[in-house]
């Protein structure tokens, strides 16, 4: 009998403009990459596509198992068309949306001052349930079947197929909320119903019945989604074949089980990004890095530390507040698809609007009417006149035409209004990791920039002059990071509990038996999800904070039972973490008599738990990167010729490398450019890129 192929498994991370693809061999730990354009009005077509398209390059063998990326919930969310969305709450509590959050969006212009987002859901579409709970889950109020019925049938007349239930104090005892559930599943089996107490039992009510609806709103079209997808690959691949989609918070959940978590995908693809990016780093030595996945409508920032992404639970996609474990990524509409434009007041603008994937930039020759990024680096000389390896030629001549017409208004040549395009572009970059990095405390200058998508490596070196930064690293295949990413994650479900108390009044008892349920949901998901007791690894941590704070700081909680030492110790890290993260604390040492100057008197000092969380982690095997044979250090076996490229107003007669040539320790000084399948690489004047012995490009300043 013949040997079975090899077994690949393969990543999918669908783009606005792209469908990147990896297939890992399981055995070998090599990696195959590919790009596919993106099909937004059905984008399963670009992923089956993709994973025909890499197993052609890979050569004979079956797939293992399929992850993906998808921003299909993002989106849906982003297009604000509510109008099948319904919302049942507590008798006396229709108006819970108003409590909002205010903000400045503008900064304090004549117009905008302290405002509120508008209702996700409008007064008319909220209906209510006599029931109430105190805040320890006691009934007071009983839950109203009758009433109930009623509520069910007026959603069902309306033809509101997606409905949030969000009753007061539901985090601390849901049976309120589950018996409406049941009544409309008697009652209205079509309708797509999520309840707060499962998607997130958390106090504050505004942020948990805003992620409630999200939940609901995306249920129908994340199921629908993923369904498509599951059809295709059965289809193509037989059935059989694991599917597994990126979750927000860095790990993945099965196909199966997506359809009933969709508010856990809110960020899938990102999520990716930063994951496979800080995956390269910590190989290539370093710890500390910004990533910067610049795609072709957006460029997606995360700042890790210790070879580990932020984690936040304070995300928000557009206007909206999702309370769910998300990697902690701030997003900037800048990519290569960005439109360049003239503001009211005659002044160049870059993005946020794309071109997307279709028309796409003016040099597609696709129908696209407006000059972009990637129409401003083709002008410019720094992309070649085609993408993906020639499969898609680009006219340079309609991207001269749309810079010219653009430069005509601001009084510039073409090429001169081709630079202050991509000039803004990295700027908006830059004020995105400034976000995370100089805002919270923390100075850029001591960080790696990973640059990565398809125009991450176009600017990188531009974002290392701006912000000082000690070198920029290009992944291979830059446009896969994110796809990448997708196979060096691990299964991971979250759980959460309010149970708000002081550290003087703590009930450990009730909050063991808390971590106790938590842990055994999580053990029950990754039991029905194939993992065995000894697989399974179990994460415990508490969100702390001193009391009269309206924010919490999250903590590791020592394994075992929660006891007064582990208590003592979480409140130890709580200090210590609070004083990292704010510059302060109010850590009392055995010697002092008294507050000092910046502390409160010994009431306000007292820490206060609020949340208890639990995360289950199914252990995925991760790939191994290959090194490469160090190389002879003659970079001019890579040269392929040269091309003017426009640096600063200045042609210069730049050489082009292909990367594929390039070994460990060739160096090539700027201006250069090095181009390869997926993307192309800018080595800016004065600057010099070395590869490694993983084939990265690291990017710096030249010495003066």
């Amino acid at each position: 009998m013949a040997e079975p192929g090899p077994r690949f498994r393969v990543g999918v991370d669908t783009g606005g403009t792209f469908t990147d693809v990896v297939a890992l061999n399981e055995a070998t730990g090599e990696v195959v990459t590919t790009k596919t354009p993106s099909t937004p009005h059905d984008p399963s077509l670009a992923v089956l596509e993709g994973i025909r398209k890499v197993l052609r390059m890979a050569g004979a063998g079956m797939v293992s198992a399929v992850c993906h990326g998808t921003t299909v919930a993002t989106n849906a969310v982003l297009e604000e068309r509510f109008d099948d969305l319904g919302l049942a709450t507590t008798e006396g509590f229709r108006h819970v949306l108003e409590i909002a959050r205010q903000s400045v969006p503008r900064g304090y212009g004549n117009s905008y001052f302290w405002v509120k987002p508008e209702r996700i859901v409008p007064l008319q579409r909220v209906r209510e349930v006599p029931e109430r709970m105190t805040v320890d889950g006691e009934v007071l109020r009983p839950f109203d079947d009758k009433a109930a019925v009623a509520v069910a049938r007026w959603f069902k007349r309306k033809g509101m197929r997606a409905i949030g239930v969000c009753f007061i104090h539901a985090y601390a005892n849901p049976e309120h909320e589950r018996r409406l559930r049941a009544v409309l599943a008697r009652e209205y089996p079509e309708a797509h119903v999520s309840i707060s107490s499962d998607v997130l039992a958390e106090y504050r009510e505004y942020e948990r019945t805003v992620t409630t609806l999200v939940d609901a709103f995306v249920k129908s079209r994340v199921a629908g989604y993923v369904g498509a997808i599951r059809a295709r690959l059965d289809s193509e691949l037989g059935g059989g074949v694991p599917f597994y989609v990126m979750k927000s918070n860095g790990g993945i959940i099965s196909g199966d089980e997506v359809a009933r978590q969709p508010i856990t995908t809110i960020l899938s693809g990102p999520a990716a990004g930063a994951l496979g990016a800080s995956l390269l780093a910590r190989h290539a030595g370093f710890a500390r890095v910004l990533t910067a996945d610049a795609g072709g409508t957006s460029t997606d920032i995360c700042l890790v530390e210790h070879d580990t992404p932020g984690l936040t639970t304070d995300g928000a996609i557009g206007r909206f507040p999702i309370k769910v474990p998300m990697i902690d990524i701030v997003t900037v509409g800048s990519g290569g698809g960005s439109v360049a434009w003239l503001a009211p007041d005659g002044s160049l603008k870059v993005g946020p609007r794309s071109a997307g994937a279709d028309p796409g930039p003016l040099c597609y020759g696709r129908g696209g009417a407006e000059p972009t990024v990637t129409d401003a680096q083709l002008l410019l000389g720094r992309i070649p006149p085609h993408l993906l390896g020639g499969e898609i030629p680009l006219s340079r001549d309609a991207a001269t035409e749309g810079m010219a017409a653009l430069g005509r208004a601001l009084g510039l040549d073409p090429a001169r209004t081709a630079e202050g395009v991509l000039e803004l572009a990295a700027w908006n970059q830059a004020n995105a990791i400034q976000q995370v990095s100089v805002k919270r405390g923390l100075d850029p200058r001591d960080y790696t920039l990973v640059a990565f998508g398809g125009s991450g490596p176009l600017l990188a070196g531009r974002l290392l002059d701006l912000l000082h930064l000690r070198a920029a690293l290009i992944p291979p295949s830059p446009g896969n990071v994110s796809a990448l990413g997708l196979l060096v994650v691990d299964l991971r479900n979250d759980y959460v509990q309010t149970f708000v108390r002081r550290e003087d009044r703590l009930d450990l008892e009730a909050m063991n038996g808390h971590l106790e349920r938590l842990e055994a949901r999580a053990r029950a998901a990754l039991s029905a999800e194939g993992f065995a007791e000894h697989e399974m690894r179990v994460a415990r941590s508490a969100d702390l904070r001193y009391c009269g704070q309206a924010w919490e700081v999250p903590v590791e909680l020592a394994p075992g039972p929660l006891d007064a030492a582990a208590a003592r110790l979480a409140a130890d890290r709580f200090h210590s973490a609070h004083q990292s993260r704010y510059g302060y604390s109010y850590r009392r040492n055995a010697g002092d008599a008294q507050p000092t100057e910046r502390q409160p008197a010994a009431e306000r000092q007292m820490i206060e738990w609020v949340n208890l969380r639990v995360t289950g982690i199914g252990p995925i095997e991760r790939p191994k990167l290959r090194e490469l044979p160090p190389g002879d250090g003659r970079s001019e076996r890579a040269r392929r010729g040269s091309r003017p490229v426009i640096f600063d107003g200045r042609a210069h007669e730049c050489p082009v490398y292909d990367r594929a040539a390039l070994l460990p320790g060739d160096a090539l000084p700027g201006p250069a450019i090095v181009e390869e399948y997926g993307a192309t690489t800018a080595v800016f004047p004065e600057q010099r890129a070395e590869a490694d012995r993983f084939g990265n490009l690291i990017l710096t300043r030249r010495p003066s």
